[in-house]
């Protein structure tokens, strides 16, 4: 078994799942909570999924969301979409071949935090990171 998305499936490293999708903490985080969705059926793209699979996708991000949010009192949340297989995730940037992926489609969640308040240009902002 080499996709690296399956062993997290079989090895019972799940967060939340649902018929068609599943989220577990990713690997190599790059924020405290990072979590990836991954669609069950093997795709190279998020738009390849049949309209079930792609509500029930997002309806696990919004319960991914809505658990980082409970848990962990952040404000705001970061949501990416690795959609095709070029990427092959931290592993493969650093050179590992064995660690490319060929169907990469997944949400990643990160949660970021209200660090401070500072003054810029005339009004209030809360930062986030």
């Amino acid at each position: 078994m080499d996709c690296l998305f399956c062993q997290r499936f079989t090895s019972g490293d799940i967060a939340e799942a649902n018929a068609h999708a599943v989220s577990f903490a990713d690997g190599y985080p790059v924020a405290a909570g990072h979590t990836l969705v991954v669609p069950r059926r093997h795709l190279a793209s998020v738009f390849d999924l049949e309209a079930e699979e792609y509500a029930a996708l997002w309806a696990l991000v919004a319960a991914v969301r809505a658990r980082l949010a409970a848990s962990m009192g952040v404000c705001g949340f970061t949501v990416g979409v690795n959609d095709g297989g070029a990427d092959g995730g931290p592993r493969a940037r650093q050179g590992d071949p064995a660690a490319r992926v060929t169907w990469a489609t997944h949400v990643g969640a990160c949660a970021g935090w209200c660090r401070s308040r500072r003054r810029t240009g005339g009004g209030e902002r809360a930062r986030a990171g």
